[in-house]
């Protein structure tokens, strides 16, 4: 309760603090009960396994893994457990939910006096997975149900039930402060007869204040109006995702899929699949699913890594990226699939002993045969069998067995006879494996790795020079980030032969016990199946696609096939592409998408940059793309950019100068954003300045927050590539506090050492 100048009396934010520990301390207590009922299921589980019965044995492992998974959620101590706090008004009706909270969204038509006086009705505390007390009661509302979310969406203008939403800030088991927002000013409102107090500036400007770290932090307890719609929207069909720097973009993604996992767990029984564009990026963003209760369900995966067996990191220059990256290389990889049978090494004469004579094809007739099986647009690999029969009918008619019968049923016997005998000759089995061996993606990448041979697959397709470029590129150690697409649409166009199913593993436990004699092909557990299907999945139920304006057309037919029965969430900012051909991605992306109908929603509001890094950053964008409008910056902090000149030493010596003065001025992290070419360099001009620095290029940058940015030479990085200005302001707008720019010997710095292309 404040006095009439608005102070509030000694020691209410103790006491509020102390309630606040109080009910904590009330939830840990309901945890730890919990989790000893978690470990009595485990040990009564493991109790029923010594029955010995296979439906002993199969109710165990399905009692074992549900009590396992419950038990690990339970034990997971996060340093804000429970980290808010609404008080509501009175509602219309006296409905309940199933988590114990009132339904209703509009207070009640008597719930505000006259006087402009009102009574709290219900309490909810919020936190990272509900808590029931034993009446059930809730103690503690999942930040998913929909009783939370006016936690999120109450605004002044449209509060709802709201009076007060409070932030709680704890480490462990400790509650450190509180921060209140008043939803409804004009009202005194009273809680168990005494004033309703109200602490702190807001919530919102404490999160954007905390030192960053290498990794990526939930905003579960910041989440604003706009993101919440996002977070909650419902997964039908395709729902885009637009907005600027610093809105939150890659945040409410992966808030979003905990929330519909949450909302609908069956129906995503087929796992979520988030895509990132960087593997740092996915680095950075993994630990935060886990921390808002959901993990084992969501994949995130870097573009480079989502065929197994193949992990990228490594980037094509800009030409030759434009090349692999575009919908002709599909034209292209079609022709390689077919022509890699074409090899110097293949066979030229097939020969073969039946009904006591040697019979032959030659080089012509072999390549008609060829010619005729790869006539349709099946995947080569299956068209072997069909293959093998066009070389047993041109045997068989060069025989001249095909007239000995006038009787069918006997000539019919006669022709099985013959190609059992042909296909099971050994020198047979040998012409067809090297004539049409079983081709691997590798393999057709290998082989247009020589210049003439691509030459060939390429033609009317790409110019010279390009053929030169992709085929050198090809020849060099390490796949890139574009060679993936390739592998993927190459496995696609080969396919993989049907392979013989192999025994299953007897489980170690069961041969120990002897119930290996009792049950030799035990089937396999529900978690077992669900283990070797999550390793196994290739296609999801639904696909969050992260900074999806970077992704090139044949990334998008990758991604596209693994989810070809999903829903779908694409999240992007086109001011921020680095593809060169926007209009041909959208072509792709369409096709990826299908005729699903689409839903938008776009972020408007900055809330990482202060609003004189947005200054700075929005003169590149209005360069990169006349006309359009930045995200609105939230915060001053009355800090401006700072522009560095070449000092003695050059430019490895001012960037380690800069960065090291910046180490000094923050407490967080310090990302060096430098041209692609210069990653390695840069890397080494840090080294001995300790892991909170850290160098990365320009495409490296994408979705990633330092507390201080370096970004070095703006004219390097905006002359990379034909999307070189859009690159350039990613780089400008990665920081939370402190930005500065070095220039280069490109740059032309005038006297204030502003280079040339953030000038007026």
């Amino acid at each position: 309760m404040a006095d009439v100048n608005g102070v509030l009396p000694s020691g209410t934010r103790d006491r509020e603090i102390g309630a606040e520990q109080a009910h904590l301390d009330q939830v840990y207590r309901r945890l730890e009960e919990k989790i000893h009922e978690a470990e009595f299921l485990m040990n009564d589980a493991a109790k029923r396994g010594q029955v010995g019965t296979p439906g002993a044995l199969a109710e165990r492992d399905a009692q074992v893994y549900r009590a396992g998974v419950h038990l690990n959620r339970l034990n997971n101590e996060f340093e804000d457990f429970l980290f808010g706090r609404i008080d509501l008004l009175l509602g219309k009706d006296g409905k309940k939910g199933p988590d114990g909270a009132y339904t209703s969204v509009d207070a009640a038509d008597d719930a505000v006096r006259p006087d402009n006086t009102a009574e709290i009705a219900e309490t909810l505390h919020i936190g990272r997975i509900g808590v029931l007390d034993a009446d059930y009661a809730p103690l503690v509302i999942d930040w998913r149900a929909p009783a939370a979310a006016p936690f999120y969406r109450s605004t002044p203008v449209d509060p709802g039930r709201v009076v007060r939403r409070r932030v709680i800030r704890s480490k462990g088991r400790k509650v450190l402060g509180v921060e209140d927002d008043l939803m409804r000013p004009e009202l005194t409102a009273y809680l168990d007869g005494e004033q309703l107090p109200v602490l702190g500036d807001g919530a919102l400007m404490a999160a954007l204040g905390q030192a960053r770290s290498h990794t990526m932090r939930d905003i579960v307890a910041s989440i604003q109006a706009e993101q919440d719609l996002v977070i909650r929207a419902p997964a039908a069909s395709v729902t885009y995702v637009e907005g600027g720097p610093g809105t939150g973009k890659t945040a409410v993604a992966l808030h979003r899929a905990a929330y519909l996992l949450y909302q609908d767990r069956r129906r995503y029984a087929g796992g979520i699949l988030i895509v990132s564009p960087t593997p740092l990026l996915v680095a950075y963003t993994e630990g935060v699913l886990p921390s808002l209760g959901e993990e084992g369900q969501v994949a995130i995966r870097a573009v480079g890594s989502l065929v197994d067996g193949a992990e990228a990191s490594l980037y094509d220059e800009p030409a030759v990226a434009r090349v692999k990256g575009s919908s002709r290389m599909l034209k292209v990889l079609r022709k390689a699939a077919r022509g890699v049978l074409e090899s110097p090494e293949a066979p030229t004469r097939l020969r073969v002993v039946a009904f006591g004579r040697r019979i032959e094809l030659g080089a012509d007739e072999l390549d008609r045969i060829r010619h005729n099986t790869l006539g349709g647009t099946a995947p080569v690999n299956l068209l072997r069998p069909r293959a093998r029969k066009l070389l047993l009918d041109a045997l068989w008619s060069r025989s001249g067995a095909a007239g000995r019968h006038a009787d069918p049923e006997l000539a019919a016997e006669l022709r099985s006879s013959f190609d059992e005998d042909v296909r099971s000759e050994d020198e047979f089995v040998a012409f067809l494996d090297a004539w049409w061996p079983e081709i691997t993606p590798r393999q057709v990448l290998t082989a247009m790795a020589e210049e003439k041979r691509l030459g060939r697959f390429a033609r009317r397709v790409l110019n010279p020079g390009e053929t030169r470029r992709v085929a050198r590129s090809l020849r060099r150690d390490g796949l890139t980030v574009h060679d993936v697409a390739l592998l993927d649409e190459l496995q696609t166009l080969l396919g993989t032969p049907a392979r013989p199913k192999k025994k299953r593993e007897l489980d170690p436990l069961d041969q120990l016990t002897g119930l290996d004699e009792l049950m030799p092909q035990r089937e396999e557990t529900q978690r077992e199946r669900a283990e070797r299907l999550a390793q196994e999945r290739v296609e999801y139920a639904h696909v969050i696609v992260d900074e999806a304006q970077d992704l090139t057309p044949m990334q998008w037919r990758m991604v596209g096939r693994r989810g070809r029965h999903a829903t779908w969430t694409v999240v992007g900012d086109p001011a921020q592409s680095s593809w060169s051909d926007p209009d041909e991605a959208a072509a792709a992306r369409d096709e990826a998408l299908g005729s699903r109908p689409r839903r938008r929603f776009e972020l408007t509001v900055n809330y990482r940059n202060p609003s004189e890094i947005a200054d700075l950053a929005a003169k590149v964008l209005a360069l990169a793309m006349p006309g359009s409008e930045s995200p609105k910056a939230v915060r001053s902090t009355g800090v401006e950019p700072r522009f560095a000149v070449l000092r003695d030493g050059g430019l490895a010596a001012s960037v380690r100068a800069e960065a090291a003065e910046l180490l000094e001025r923050v407490d967080g992290t310090v990302g060096v954003v430098v041209a692609m070419r210069r990653r390695a360099e840069a890397a080494r001009w840090l080294a001995d300045l300790g892991d909170r620095v850290v160098a990365l290029g320009s495409l490296e940058a994408k979705g990633l927050e330092y507390d201080a940015t370096v970004v070095v030479s703006p004219a390097e990085i905006a002359d990379e590539s034909p999307a070189g200005l859009r690159v350039l302001y990613v780089a400008l707008t990665r920081a939370t506090q402190q930005l500065t720019v070095v220039s280069g010997e490109r740059d032309e710095p005038d006297a204030a050492g502003v280079p040339d292309l953030l000038r007026d």
